[in-house]
């Protein structure tokens, strides 16, 4: 009896010395996995960086096409009928700007989308962001932060029109640039954004989850002080774990990965401006609006509210998606995007 006792024992002891060495093992599998991850997400960040190089100015690298599926295999009837459709489109051109804290790197999969079905797309970094090297804290209007944008539509030939797509905050540069280049754009999508009357600032839209400007300007732990402490705050930067659960509570781990090591503080001043919007030229814009229906960013409650506020031309929605569509469901995304450019 004692010796089976002591057999049992020894035993257990055994079995106990081998599940923490699998437990061991696994979490060193599990923390070397997150370290590729990061790896992997750094030098797709670098090797964006690279590719700028192909462009003047803060305009946006392409990452280079993803997929080459549509080169290889036989097309499908309906393929086939989108791409006779878009060949006839005038504008081809499609403008894409990014949210808070982002930068034209995060359009990557919709680039390559876009680009094969024949659109012309050109993401753009907003001042101070992506490869952008001006200092948020400079950063004081809307009309600064849209600078890449504002001279991306200057240079456009006189007949030019472009479409502008605009996610999160960058809704703001959208109606910023209506206002003042309603000739210049034929459609106006928001993803998930900004989409504000006259009168209001960026930063309401989001008052449901941070609370009102003021007291955000007053308590908030995630401001940033770039003239010092005791003067007004310049930006802002939520902490990496609320990024996770406000943005990308459906995103896949590598786009996650990506954003973690690619993402920037934000500059204040442009999200707390009031925007004026007048009828005749901001009214007078085609407006679109997509709805990403698992946003806790931006919640289909606040989305609702805005378009039924701010009624635009069409609304989209798009289940299952955070806030981040262009990773957390790319291809319904650019499904809608091809759908708008079509409408005559």
């Amino acid at each position: 009896m004692g010796n089976s006792l002591i057999c049992r024992t020894k035993k257990d002891t055994k079995d106990n010395g081998s599940r923490s060495k699998r437990k061991g093992r696994s979490q060193r599998k599990m923390l070397a996995e997150e370290e590729f991850l990061h790896k992997q997400a750094l030098s797709m960040a670098l090797h964006q960086h690279q590719l700028s190089q192909r462009f003047d100015g803060s305009m946006s690298r392409r990452i280079g096409s993803t997929s080459s599926r549509r080169h290889t295999d036989p097309l499908t009837n309906n393929e086939k009928k989108v791409l006779e459709s878009l060949e006839k489109i005038k504008f081809k051109k499609i403008v894409l700007l990014h949210g808070e804290g982002f930068g034209a790197w995060c359009w990557y999969k919709t680039i390559a989308h876009l680009e094969e079905v024949g659109l012309q797309p050109t993401a753009l970094d907003l001042t101070g962001s992506g490869i952008d090297l001006t200092d948020t804290n400079t950063v004081t209007t809307l009309a600064e932060y849209s600078q890449p944008l504002i001279k991306y539509l200057e240079n456009l030939p006189k007949d030019g029109k472009v479409v502008l797509v605009g996610h999160s905050s960058g809704g703001a540069c959208l109606s910023y640039a209506l206002e003042h280049f309603p000739e210049k754009i034929s459609k106006a999508i928001y993803l998930c954004a900004t989409m504000v009357s006259n009168g209001q600032r960026p930063f309401d839209v989001f008052a449901e989850e941070l609370g009102s400007a003021e007291r955000f300007m007053q308590e908030s732990q995630f401001l940033i002080h770039g003239n010092g402490k005791d003067k007004p705050p310049t930006g802002f930067m939520f902490e990496k774990q609320l990024m996770k659960g406000l943005y990308f509570n459906q995103s896949p781990t590598k786009d996650v990965a990506l954003a973690m090591v690619s993402m920037r503080s934000t500059p204040l001043g442009p999200i707390m401006e009031k925007l004026s919007l007048t009828p005749d030229k901001y009214g007078a814009g085609r407006r679109f609006y997509i709805q990403a229906l698992d946003d806790r960013a931006l919640s289909p409650d606040v989305q609702e509210k805005l378009v039924r506020e701010n009624p635009p031309e069409g609304v989209f929605k798009i289940k299952g998606s955070d806030h981040c569509p262009f990773f957390s469901k790319p291809q319904s995304l650019h499904k809608i995007l091809i759908e708008i450019v079509q409408i005559p």
